[in-house]
């Protein structure tokens, strides 16, 4: 898929939570925390369902992401979705600048629609920079 912006993609399924997403082994005698079966079988389905995009978005994003549970239980957490669009749409979480969740319910399909576009530039008072005119006509 070639870099169109904005980038949207739904993920069927309900994300573990990050906060919830680890659990506690031991490794050759050393604990350690790794993902959680939830947040593995999650982040297998989202590579099967998102679609990678050449090349990957390298400039600073807007992200919307629609989280729909099927409970009202999960908090409302998209860690999981940010790391998960690495290497598939982004090239790294940190280039989403802004970030608009939202939680929304529904039992019988839970899923995230997710919505990625390019952050206007800003100056260095955080304005968006407007581009100027271009001078086409002779005064």
């Amino acid at each position: 898929m070639s870099t169109c912006l904005p980038v949207t993609c739904v993920i069927f399924g309900e994300p573990a939570s990050k906060s919830n997403s680890r659990r506690l082994v031991t490794i050759k005698g050393r604990p350690a925390f790794i993902k959680s079966k939830k947040a593995l079988d999650y982040l297998k389905d989202f590579e099967a369902q998102c679609p990678r995009i050449d090349p990957l978005i390298e400039q600073d994003c807007i992200a919307n992401i629609h989280i729909y549970y099927r409970t009202r239980r999960p908090d409302l957490d998209c860690s999981v979705i940010l790391d998960a669009l690495q290497g598939k749409i982004i090239k790294n979480d940190r280039q989403i600048k802004e970030l608009h969740l939202y939680h929304g319910l529904d039992r019988e399909n839970p899923r995230a629609e997710i919505s990625i576009k390019k952050k206007p530039p800003q100056d260095q008072g955080g304005q968006e920079r407007k581009e100027k005119p271009s001078n086409t006509g002779r005064d």
